[in-house]
């Protein structure tokens, strides 16, 4: 799909742009990465990977939940999201993991262990990294993924195939279908409003509804039961999350992920639609603290 600029992306990504913003910025090979390094610094890093549209502001409630149970956070928003580079590129699996892999190493991260949690499309990204960099996770965390439902012949994602008719869609639906979808991904109607404004203050900078489009063309969102399998045959310590309420992703999936991912815990957090790290960081920090200090103790023991 040719590069484009839509309608109401009136803005431009510079230095001067990101000059109000909290966080750090960095250069790596594809473009320039938003990203924050916070927390206890004697602390085991968290590294969070989310979902298709967000900003690593997302994370903020998960972060601090973290931070004051002893764990440092490394949060960054994906190119194409957020205040992070709107790279020409193709916008797949190879490009965010290689992000991932890039800012670690630049950061001097890489000499520990991490604790990798993925939401979303964020979970797909996560397990392609682990699996390229096993032996860097000491766990993996799974929240809502996307990836489980099957390919269908009337899927919109066919039609983005076409790129003279993604570009098309993208052009003059596309501001309309992004916000149709951060409607369904928080089940209440104050946070959805807060995720909402979160997401579009930042897709208001030129290429935007391109990255999530081409996105859309070039990671596979369906029919990745393949990827889960290999995943749960890493032997990296893993735990599923998922929202009981979760419209995205929806429950249905559960079973299926249990069954390819082999986790060594599970839980389903009730009343939580799809942004679980995002609508109910406590519950997700209560079940992720356990599970790396159990992880943890075993390994000291």
């Amino acid at each position: 799909m040719k590069y484009f600029v839509a309608s109401g992306e009136d803005r431009k990504l510079t230095a001067d742009s990101r000059g109000a913003l909290r966080g750090s910025f960095v250069e790596l090979s594809d473009g320039v990465t938003h990203y924050e390094l916070t927390g206890p610094e004697d602390g085991d890093v968290v590294l969070m990977a989310g979902g298709l549209t967000i900003p690593l502001f997302y994370w903020d409630g998960l972060v601090s939940e973290l931070h004051a149970r002893g764990l440092r956070t490394l949060a960054c928003s994906a190119y194409g999201r957020g205040y992070s580079d709107r790279v020409r590129a193709r916008y797949d699996e190879t490009l965010f993991t290689r992000q991932l892999a890039e800012l670690t190493d630049r950061l001097g991260l890489t000499a520990r262990p991490l604790h990798l949690v993925g939401t979303s499309m964020g979970a797909l990204v996560s397990m392609t990294y682990a699996a390229q960099f096993a032996a860097s996770v000491s766990t993996l965390t799974i929240v809502g993924p996307a990836g489980l439902a099957k390919p269908r012949l009337t899927s919109p994602h066919r039609l983005l195939r076409n790129d003279w008719l993604a570009g098309l869609i993208a052009r003059r639906r596309g501001r309309q279908i992004l916000q149709g979808h951060l409607g369904h991904n928080v089940r209440d109607p104050e946070l959805g409003a807060k995720m909402t404004e979160m997401v579009l203050d930042a897709f208001r900078f030129e290429g935007s509804l391109y990255a999530v489009f081409d996105t859309l063309q070039h990671l596979p969102f369906t029919g990745r039961d393949d990827l889960f399998r290999r995943t749960g045959a890493l032997g990296i310590p893993t735990l599923l999350l998922w929202g009981d309420e979760d419209n995205v992703t929806p429950l249905a999936h559960f079973d299926t992920a249990r069954a390819l991912l082999k986790p060594q815990k599970h839980h389903v957090i009730n009343e939580c639609g799809h942004m679980a790290p995002f609508e109910r960081p406590r519950d997700v920090a209560d079940q992720l603290v356990s599970f790396v200090s159990a992880r943890t103790e075993r390994l000291d023991s």
